[in-house]
């Protein structure tokens, strides 16, 4: 029996990831240097079948390896969650709805789900993790969220980096987080879900604020003093939506999350806030763009949930002003300098 015992904990994990991106891509890169074993789901066919013949992907990360006896590549969905233990969510928030739209409670059945997702489902306004709850059943015990601070393009470089894994079951999030663990990256689980979730949502929304300043020629003066500022948002915005007596902001994966998105060349937020500073229209950002700034969907979500709560939040008002009420960036600033202090 021992004998039996043993060569169960051996096999591999068994793994769904869906998504195509680079923070997919990423993610798969650190599972794999563990015992598992992961079906990739994308989207586009030709992505499927470039993977399966030359083991990476061509449009994100394309320098990353990928290793085919850990990885496959799947086209259908459900092949993909076939078998598994995790489903790992790594489609932009305003996709999400229409890539599960096929699914039903039967796949996620007795499976644990992580979003590593930092946005909110449109028009709904609603958390992933809420949403996959209300839609498919999946209870809270099963349920954690990957976050930061650590940018995808660091993980292909493998430059240390860290994860903060968060669920409001103890098991859950330490034994993703177990997962994660590798010679270039440490990943740590708290309990706090939805602090946690809420926080990667608004944080991209301040580093968009960061871009748009910067492209207005506002220095680096200016940025951390509306950084601290931002930080302030937050806590009032928790404390009213999700109040949490043992939240620590100052960790890694609230703070932390923030300064590496508000400061870093890899920011897709603060690129596309650049772009509006310097005077391109939202429409036209979006083209340029490879990907989806998941800011630009959750400030208006944010906005219309804090309707209900009157939360004093000067910031994230002025990106909402300037992406939905087409307010001219250098007024809404100027505006905004006299909020910050």
């Amino acid at each position: 029996m021992t004998d039996i015992i043993e060569i169960k904990k051996k096999l591999p994990t068994q793994i769904a990831v869906l998504g195509g991106g680079s923070w997919a891509t990423a993610i798969i890169k650190i599972l794999s240097e563990n015992n598992v074993k992961i079906k990739w789901w994308l989207r586009r066919k030709t992505d499927v079948d470039f993977i399966k013949k030359y083991n990476h992907n061509p449009s994100y990360l394309t320098d990353a390896p990928l290793n085919p006896r850990k990885v496959k590549a799947y086209h259908k969905m459900n092949d993909a969650l076939n078998g598994v233990e995790y489903i790992i969510l790594a489609v932009p928030a305003a996709f999400v709805p229409d890539a599960l739209k096929n699914l039903n409670r039967r796949h996620f059945q007795d499976k644990r789900v992580v979003s590593a997702i930092k946005g909110m489902i449109p028009n709904e306004n609603l958390l992933v993790t809420d949403w996959i709850e209300k839609e498919f059943g999946v209870p809270q015990t099963n349920l954690c969220v990957i976050a930061g601070p650590c940018h995808a393009e660091e993980v292909a470089l493998e430059k240390q980096s860290y994860l903060t894994i968060a669920s409001p079951s103890k098991a859950c999030a330490e034994d993703f987080a177990s997962l994660l663990n590798c010679r270039y990256l440490q990943a740590h689980a708290i309990l706090d879900l939805y602090g946690v979730e809420y926080c990667a949502v608004i944080k991209n929304i301040i580093a968009l604020a960061c871009g748009i300043t910067h492209g207005l020629g506002y220095g680096d003066n200016f940025q951390a003093v509306m950084v601290s500022n931002a930080m302030q948002e937050i806590h009032r915005f928790l404390d009213a939506v999700y109040p949490e007596t043992k939240r620590d902001l100052h960790s890694s994966g609230y703070l932390g999350d923030l300064l590496v998105t508000a400061y870093s060349q890899f920011s897709r937020n603060r690129t596309f806030g650049n772009m509006i500073g310097r005077g391109y229209s939202v429409k036209s950002a979006q083209m340029e763009m490879n990907m989806v700034a998941e800011g630009y969907y959750a400030v208006k979500s944010i906005h219309q949930i804090n309707e209900r709560y009157g939360v004093e939040m000067p910031i994230i008002k002025a990106v909402y002003n300037i992406l939905y009420e087409k307010a001219a960036p250098t007024s809404e600033i100027g505006i905004l300098k006299d909020y910050l202090k």
